[in-house]
C-alpha cells in the first residue's frame, strides 16, 4: 500500500535553526521519513520577501539544508531540495494567482498582520502573493498531507479551495490536501521572557537556544534563564512560567514525562534543574553541530545531495505542469536542448 505524500517547507532566515523550529518542524519531519513519502523544500524563494542579501541568503540555504541532513533527515527515504531550483514553482504560482479572488488573498492574516506593523505601502506584493505560492508548493507534489500548526490553517485551506476551484474549471488535476496534525509540541518559551513564544523574530539572542551553538553558550543561557520566585521545581504554566519552561525542554529532549521530573527535584533548586537541563541540550544539539560543520565543509557533497532530492522533486514537479498547462489552454513546451534543461 502507497504511503500518504507529505509536503512541508522551512525558510532559511536564519543562521541556525533555534530549539522552537528543531522541536515543532524538523523532528517531526526525521519521524514522519518512517510512515509518509516525504517531501521537504528550503522555502528560499518564499525568504526574498523580506529582501535578505544575496550571499548571506545562498550561505543560509546550504546552512539550512545542512542541519537538516544532520539531525537525520535521510535522502534514501525522504526527498529534500531547493524551492528556486524548481522553476515550476514560480510559474504554477502564476497560474493559481489568476485563479485567486482579489478579497480571497487580502482576507490572509498574515498580510493584514505585517501590512498592519509596517504600513501597507511597505508590504510588497510577494507577501500579498505569499499564501498563493505556498499553495503551488503543495499542489505541485500532489500532496495527501500538510503538517500545519494554528498559524498555517488558514493557508491550508486556501491551498484546497484553489484545488477544487482548478479542478472544476479545468477538470481533475491536483489531490486537494488534508491537514496532518503532528504530534503536539509543548509551546518553547524565550529564556528571558517565558511569557513569549521563543522567536527568532522577537527574542533576545540570550533568550533562544540555538541548534549551531557552542555547548558553553548553551550552557551559559540556560544557567542564566529567567525562573521564578520561590525555590519549588514544578510546572505552573501561570505562577511559574520560567520554571515550567525549562521543565518542558528537558522533558520534550529527554522523553521524560514532566511530571517525573517534578519528582526528581523534590527538595531539590532551581540549579539542579538547569544543570540537567544544559545538560540534555548539549546532548542533542552538539553531535548535530558537528554533522552540520562537517557537511558544510564540503560543500560539494552537499550541493550533490541536494541535487539528488531536486531531480527527484523535477520529476514530480514537470508531470503537474503538463498537465496544468494543458488544461489551461497553453501550447506545448518545445523541446530543448538538455543544457538549457
Amino acid at each position: 500500500m502507497a504511503r500518504p505524500r507529505v509536503l512541508s517547507g522551512i525558510q532559511p532566515t536564519a543562521d541556525s535553526f533555534h530549539l522552537g523550529n528543531f522541536l515543532g518542524a524538523v523532528r517531526q519531519w526525521i519521524g514522519m521519513q518512517e510512515t509518509h513519502d516525504a517531501f521537504y523544500f528550503i522555502a528560499d524563494l518564499h525568504a526574498i520577501t523580506v529582501h535578505p542579501a544575496p550571499a548571506e541568503l545562498r550561505r543560509r540555504t546550504r546552512v539550512s539544508a545542512a542541519q537538516l541532513f544532520a539531525a537525520g533527515l535521510d535522502p534514501e527515504r525522504s526527498t529534500l531540495f531547493v524551492q528556486s531550483q524548481i522553476r515550476e514553482h514560480s510559474e504554477l504560482a502564476w497560474v493559481l494567482i489568476c485563479n485567486t479572488g482579489m478579497g480571497e488573498a487580502a482576507r490572509m492574516t498574515q498580510f493584514k498582520d505585517k501590512s498592519a506593523k509596517f504600513g501597507e505601502s511597505s508590504a510588497g506584493v510577494g507577501l500579498f502573493t505569499y499564501p498563493i505560492l505556498q499553495a503551488a508548493d503543495i499542489l505541485m507534489y500532489q500532496a495527501d498531507q500538510v503538517p500545519v500548526g494554528a498559524d498555517q490553517k488558514q493557508h491550508l485551506e486556501l491551498t484546497r479551495d484553489l484545488a477544487q476551484r482548478f479542478n472544476s474549471r479545468y477538470g481533475p488535476t491536483f489531490t486537494v490536501p488534508s491537514p496532518y496534525i503532528p504530534k503536539e509540541v509543548e509551546k518553547i518559551a524565550d529564556l528571558q521572557d517565558p511569557l513569549a513564544k521563543m522567536s527568532k523574530s522577537s527574542s533576545s539572542p540570550q533568550g533562544i537556544l540555538e541548534v549551531l551553538e557552542e555547548p558553553r553558550v548553551l550552557t551559559k543561557k540556560i544557567m542564566r534563564a529567567v525562573t521564578d520566585t520561590g525555590t519549588e521545581v514544578v510546572a505552573d504554566p501561570e505562577n511559574k512560567p520560567g520554571v515550567t519552561n525549562l521543565l518542558r525542554i528537558q522533558s520534550a529532549l529527554s522523553g521524560t514525562p514532566v511530571a517525573e521530573l517534578e519528582a526528581r527535584y523534590v527538595g531539590q533548586g532551581y540549579g539542579a534543574l538547569k544543570k540537567d537541563v544544559a545538560e540534555v541540550v548539549v546532548d542533542a544539539f552538539a553531535p548535530i553541530r558537528e554533522r552540520t560543520e562537517k557537511l558544510l565543509s564540503d560543500e560539494a557533497e552537499l550541493d550533490r545531495l541536494l541535487a539528488v532530492g531536486a531531480r527527484r522533486a523535477a520529476a514530480v514537479a514537470r508531470e503537474t505542469m503538463e498537465a496544468v498547462r494543458d488544461r489551461v489552454g497553453f501550447l506545448p513546451v518545445p523541446s530543448r536542448p538538455e543544457s538549457d534543461v
